[in-house]
């Protein structure tokens, strides 16, 4: 494994993260495909034996089933000082009022359940799912704050908003003296790369750590099956729909690039992701120990200049529906 440090901070992380959304008690949350803990702690264990060090759930994942299965396999097979546990807070856990959101309130309430979830004292990388327009985002980041200085989080970052947005609560930190984002956890792959235009230019211009969700889209550019989540999963039919002839061509190539160098299209798509100037750890699922231990071995690629621009060269524009 290849570690690096998140954008500018001194947070040491392997260059390919585990998420954990496919951990976690099916009959919980929205996915059908959701593995129980004993399937789940062969995979976060081999991880571990590979080297990955970064392990990035969510609260609403599976409610809070895919934290607990995460924090008990971790407290069985590592010391917690040598992994970075990322997790994240935004959405509606419960259909009460209070729920949801980044409130003062809200973002007090969850850190405490997550941090009983994942049986630990501080999380490493506390994340914001998405922006809240309902709350002031200076409420937001005096609260994030005081969970770095309170110890119960070391790092916070976000995932998924408007350029705009996170610069302007980048902004409200800095300009109280409050703690910064050291990360952004944005969609960015091969068929989706709106994020070029603003938000990864910013990132790597302050040192802004990347850590892209779904760098193989959804399994579009690792195979051509139809499994249960592809058969589920809801998400998919907007997120890929508006540039299905380019997307179809960037997938060819693809393919042949990996059939030349002789290894699979998920390496190449996920060697690509690495190439890009602040990336620092794509976010790979794994249902499967094979899987995970294939899909590690990405970090070992390296394209050339002509492969770059033939994976590059077909990319169109997708809807604006499409860029969160």
């Amino acid at each position: 494994m290849i570690y690096s440090h998140l954008g500018n901070s001194g947070l040491v992380v392997s260059r390919i993260a585990l998420g954990c959304m496919s951990f976690g008690e099916a009959s919980l949350g929205a996915h059908l495909w959701t593995l129980d803990f004993e399937s789940s702690k062969k995979i976060i264990a081999k991880a571990l034996d590979l080297g990955v060090n970064f392990f990035d759930t969510a609260n609403i994942y599976s409610l809070g089933s895919s934290e607990e299965i995460l924090g008990e396999c971790l407290k069985r097979h590592a010391r917690r000082d040598d992994v970075v546990i990322a997790t994240k807070i935004y959405e509606k856990m419960t259909d009460s009022p209070q729920s949801g959101g980044l409130s003062r309130k809200e973002i007090f309430f969850q850190v405490d359940q997550s941090l009983k979830r994942l049986q630990t004292d501080y999380i490493d990388l506390y994340i914001v799912h998405r922006w809240d327009p309902n709350t002031p985002i200076e409420e937001t980041m005096s609260a994030l704050n005081d969970l770095v200085r309170y110890g119960k989080v070391r790092y916070i970052g976000a995932s998924s908003m408007k350029a705009w947005q996170f610069i302007k609560a980048q902004n409200v930190a800095r300009n109280n003296g409050w703690t910064p984002f050291i990360s952004m956890q944005n969609h960015y792959n091969l068929i989706n790369r709106e994020d070029e235009r603003e938000m990864l230019p910013y990132c790597f211009s302050e040192g802004v750590g990347v850590t892209p969700w779904s760098p193989l889209a959804r399994g579009r550019l690792a195979r051509n099956v139809e499994t249960i989540r592809t058969q589920s999963d809801k998400v998919q039919s907007w997120l890929y729909e508006s540039a299905k002839a380019s997307d179809a061509k960037i997938i060819t190539a693809l393919n042949e690039i990996a059939k030349n160098k002789e290894c699979k299209p998920a390496h190449i798509a996920l060697a690509w992701l690495l190439s890009r100037p602040g990336v620092t750890s794509p976010i790979i699922g794994a249902t499967s120990v094979g899987q995970l231990a294939e899909n590690i071995k990405s970090v070992e690629i390296v394209l050339d200049e002509h492969e770059i621009v033939a994976l590059e060269e077909f990319y169109t524009p997708h809807s604006q529906a499409e860029l969160q």
